[in-house]
């Protein structure tokens, strides 16, 4: 990526249209993350609540089963930290391709994402059968949880490549500014998560009770569908996406999505190395502490459903508007999306706040763990601000195709910031799961404060990808 100027005066839209476009975009987005999170909370919400009969024939109960499933989704999200690198590159070069209305290029794009993406599911395949156990101890996950965690991760490895083309091609559309396609797709692979899963992980309508590997079979077969399903799409050309199979290479294409997407990768592994440093506290601190840590996260990751819409939104507006050369416009649809996704996030965090036992009482029975969840969710909700000028910001610098800060920024925030406080506040003055989310906040806080100067600085305007 290059700086380059560009000097054309812009015609300025009414802020009406300006929210209006925003809204019709992001909202469907917002579904569509909205899905994508329900896939790994219907795995919580029924392991967590398994029957009595379940646990008597399985051998373990809910506790241990939050455990190997939280365990096995932060691998399984270690690998989608690869999917998105590639569909941020996609979602990048196509629309600046749309803003640009150039449609040889659109071509080449797809057809070395799909290539690019092949080659990361089938990594991401075999490093699940192969790195699963290695993974879990290295975590610190307790003897018991081990195989189970890794016979979740295996089961999910499974359908790993056709889970890469369905993020991929979402990311794909979302660029060329259809967000309704994805929205669709994932109502799709909820359904058929929560059938297989309801079917399985209790043993419904005389289907035998699997527990934690039921869940996995459930969304192992939703997103591998919904893989195929998107390609399908693209085949046919939806939303003037179409996929043309050519064998010859395209360095020229390949080397942009990469040169996009990479420091993206870079951000997340950055991030996901120091986690697995983070996990260990969590997870030295007892099953309850780390079920309560898991519910938790996955509460508050309905609060990141606004922010990752708008995220996506924005990413493709930006681009979209960069591609036409109007970056006054891409500013004003970052401004707006912050608007209108910080308000949402804010009101989810207000619930948080005032209702976090009622929250918590949905995803686990576990009294012990609802106790040691309240007071870490509320820390959650109070940092919802924060986190929405770090997601939709961040969204609107990776449209630009500014990739890079994120990284850098995440250096510090992660490895300066939450790591040491991380070490000083449970492991020096021992404050437990309240040490973990207190260092967690301040990381979210830094994050925002420098994600902010950086989009007000105005040099992702003249990135050129």
């Amino acid at each position: 990526m290059h700086a380059t100027t560009t000097a054309q005066s812009e015609v300025r839209i009414p802020t009406i249209k300006i929210r209006k476009r925003v809204l019709l975009l992001a909202l469907p987005a917002v579904g569509e993350q909205l899905l994508n999170t329900l896939v790994g909370l219907v795995d919580i919400y029924l392991v967590g609540n398994l029957s009595a009969e379940a646990t008597a024939q399985l051998g373990y109960g809910s506790a241990t089963a939050l455990t190997a499933a939280g365990l096995g989704n932060q691998f399984t999200w270690l690998m989608m930290v690869l999917f998105m690198a590639v569909g941020i590159g996609a979602t990048a070069l196509v629309s600046r391709a749309i803003g640009a209305n150039d449609e040889a290029s659109l071509v080449r794009i797809i057809r070395q994402t799909i290539f690019l993406a092949s080659l990361v599911g089938l990594t991401a395949t075999l490093l699940g059968f192969f790195v699963a156990e290695p993974f879990l101890r290295l975590v610190g996950a307790p003897e018991e949880v081990q195989s189970l965690g890794a016979s979740y991760i295996h089961i999910n490895a499974a359908t790993f490549l056709p889970a890469t083309l369905l993020l991929v091609g979402t990311a794909c559309l979302r660029g060329a500014g259809d967000t309704r396609t994805p929205l669709l797709v994932m109502l799709g692979v909820n359904a058929l998560n929560i059938g297989v899963s309801w079917l399985l992980v209790n043993g419904q309508l005389g289907a035998p009770a699997l527990g934690v590997h039921g869940a996995a079979v459930g969304t192992a077969l939703a997103r591998g569908l919904g893989g195929l399903v998107l390609l399908g799409l693209l085949f046919r050309g939806h939303a003037g996406l179409r996929f043309v199979f050519d064998h010859r290479p395209d360095p020229e294409t390949m080397r942009r999505l990469v040169n996009v997407g990479l420091p993206t990768a870079g951000e997340q592994f950055v991030f996901q190395a120091a986690l697995l440093i983070f996990v260990r506290f969590v997870t030295g601190l007892g099953t309850a502490a780390y079920a309560a840590h898991t519910i938790s996260i996955t509460i508050e990751s309905l609060s990141f459903l606004p922010g990752m819409g708008y995220a996506a939104a924005t990413s493709a507006l930006v681009g979209q508007a960069l591609g036409a050369r109007q970056p006054q416009q891409a500013q004003r649809f970052a401004y707006e999306a912050l608007l209108q996704g910080g308000l949402m996030m804010s009101t989810v965090g207000g619930l948080m706040i005032l209702f976090p036992q009622q929250l918590l009482a949905f995803f686990t029975n576990d009294p012990n763990v609802i106790k040691a969840a309240i007071p870490v969710l509320r820390a959650a909700g109070l940092v919802q601000p924060a986190l929405a000028v770090s997601f939709i910001l961040l969204g609107a610098l990776r449209g630009a195709g500014d990739t890079r800060w994120p990284l850098y920024s995440r250096l510090v925030t992660t490895w300066l910031v939450r790591l040491p406080l991380t070490f000083l506040l449970v492991g020096g003055l021992n404050l437990g799961l309240a040490g973990i989310w207190l260092a967690m906040c301040s990381d979210f806080t830094l994050q925002a404060i420098l994600v902010l100067w950086r989009f007000n600085a105005g040099t992702w305007q003249k990135i050129q990808v």
